[in-house]
C-alpha cells in the first residue's frame, strides 16, 4: 500500500480533540504483547517529542502569524505525545523501559542501515548501532544484578544481549562527533526521514536518562545511567550533524511532519495490539492534517512547491522485524571501527584527542566495565544459573 502525502488531507486541525480519559488510557501489557509494540510507542514518543521540541525552538524564530499556527499545531501533537507515552504500563520498572529504549535504538537503527541509499549515512547508522547494542548489554546485567530479572523476558528473543563496541572507548572528543550532511537537493528523501527519525529517537533516550538515572539508589547504577546519558549526546550531535544546514526552518517543519506521517504509517502496517493499531490510524490522520498546514504555509511563505521536498509517495516503511544476523555481522566486521572527525575509521587511527579525553573520563574507573564484569547472560538471571548449578552438586553429591 501507498501513501500519497501531497493529496492525502488527513483530519482538520480543529477536529483533533481529546478528553483526559483518552489522554491517560489502558496501556500495554509488557510481557503479554509483542515487544514490537513497545518499540512502536517508545519510538512514536520520541518522534512526537522531537517535533514538539522543533515547534518550540521554531517559534522564537518566526513572526506572530506562524507562531500561532505552531502553537495549535503543538497542542494537538502534546496531546498525542501524552496518549502515546501514557499505553507504558505502571509495572514496567524504569530499568525495565530501559531496555525497551535500547532495543528501539538497535531495531530501529538496524533497519536504517540496511535501507539507507547513502553508503556514508548508512556506515553512520551501522556505527551508532554498534555503541546502542553495547548499551543493551550493560543494562541487562544492571537488570539482572539489580532487579534480579531477565532483560529477555521483554525483548522476547528478537535481539541479542551480548557486548558491543565497548562503552568505555566509545567516549569521544566533540569534535570526533559531527558527521557530514546530506546534500538537500540531491538526497533521496528516504535519507531525510532516516536521519529525522534517528535523532528523534535518540534525543528522547538521552532525556530519559537524565531523568531517571539519579533517582536510582544503586551507585552503580547512578553511574551508569550517567555515563551511557552522555554518549546518547554524542549520538544526537551525530544524528542531528546528518541534516543539511541549508535546510529553512519551514523546509525543515515539512520534513518533520512527514517524519511523523511516514512513521504512524509504518507502525499501522504490523501492528498487533488493537488498542495500539487504532491510535497508529488516528494520529496518521491527525498528522496528515498537520502536513497539509506546513505545506499551505510553505507555498504561502517561501512561494515554493512542497513537491520540491517531499516526495509525492512515501517510501517503505521501517519493518519491525529482528535484524540478529545483521547486527551480528556489523558486529564481526566493524567493532573496531572508531571516529576522526566527519569519519569513520579503523582503531589504529583514533585520533590522540579522542584517546585523551576517554582517558580522563575512565581515569577513576568505568561504570560500564563495573557492571558488567564476569556477566555473561543467561536465561533466567545470574541467581537462577548460580541455584542450578549448585543444584547439580548437591544431586552429585547425594548419590
Amino acid at each position: 500500500m501507498s501513501l500519497d502525502i501531497l493529496k492525502e488531507k488527513g483530519v482538520p486541525l480543529d477536529k483533533q480533540r481529546f478528553t483526559w480519559r483518552e489522554l491517560a488510557g489502558p496501556p500495554y501489557s509488557k510481557l503479554d504483547d509483542d515487544a514490537f509494540t513497545r518499540v512502536r510507542v517508545v519510538l512514536m514518543n520520541g518522534i512526537e517529542s522531537e517535533a514538539l521540541r522543533y515547534s518550540h525552538v521554531m517559534a522564537r524564530a518566526c513572526n506572530g502569524g506562524l507562531r500561532e499556527l505552531l502553537a495549535r499545531v503543538r497542542r494537538a501533537e502534546q496531546h498525542q505525545q501524552t496518549l502515546v507515552n501514557w499505553m507504558n504500563p505502571p509495572d514496567q520498572s524504569p530499568l525495565e523501559t530501559t531496555i525497551g529504549y535500547e532495543q528501539v535504538a538497535i531495531e530501529v537503527t538496524a533497519h536504517l542501515a540496511q535501507h539507507e541509499p547513502d553508503p556514508y549515512l548508512a556506515q553512520v547508522y551501522r556505527f551508532g548501532l554498534l555503541e546502542d547494542f553495547d548499551h543493551m548489554y550493560r543494562y541487562a546485567a544492571l537488570l539482572d544484578r539489580v532487579e534480579g530479572k531477565d532483560a529477555n523476558n521483554l525483548l522476547q528473543s528478537y535481539t541479542d544481549i551480548r557486548p558491543g563496541r565497548p562503552t568505555t572507548v566509545e567516549h569521544r572528543d566533540p569534535g570526533d562527533d559531527v558527521r557530514s550532511h546530506y546534500d538537500r537537493k540531491i538526497a533521496h528523501p528516504i535519507s531525510k526521514l532516516n536521519a529525522m527519525t534517528r535523532v528523534a529517537g535518540e534525543y528522547q533516550t538521552h532525556d530519559y536518562y537524565m531523568t531517571v538515572g539519579p533517582f536510582f539508589a544503586d551507585p552503580v547504577a547512578r553511574a551508569l545511567y550517567a555515563e551511557i546519558a552522555s554518549i546518547e549526546e554524542q549520538h544526537v550531535t551525530q544524528y542531528e550533524s546528518l541534516a543539511d544546514p541549508a535546510e529553512s526552518w519551514l523546509e525543515k517543519w515539512l520534513l518533520h511532519e512527514a517524519t511523523e506521517v511516514w512513521n504512524y504509517w509504518g507502525c499501522l502496517q504490523t501492528e498487533s495490539n488493537a488498542r495500539a493499531k487504532a491510535v497508529w490510524d488516528r494520529f496518521l490522520a491527525y498528522e496528515l492534517g498537520h502536513l497539509q498546514l506546513a505545506m499551505e504555509a510553505f507555498q504561502r511563505i517561501e512561494k515554493r512547491d512542497p513537491a520540491e521536498v517531499l516526495p509525492a509517495t512515501l517510501p517503505a516503511p521501517i519493518k519491525y522485524e529482528s535484524h540478529r544476523q545483521f547486527v551480528k555481522d556489523t558486529l564481526n566486521q566493524e567493532v573496531d571501527l572508531r571516529a576522526s572527525g566527519t569519519q569513520i575509521v579503523d582503531k589504529v587511527q583514533d585520533p590522540q584527542r579522542s584517546i585523551d579525553y576517554r582517558a580522563h573520563l575512565n581515569s577513576q574507573g568505568s561504570p560500564s566495565e563495573d557492571i558488567a564484569q564476569g556477566y555473561c547472560w543467561r536465561p533466567g538471571t545470574e541467581l537462577v544459573g548460580r541455584a542450578a548449578a549448585a543444584g547439580s552438586s548437591w544431586e552429585g553429591r547425594i548419590q
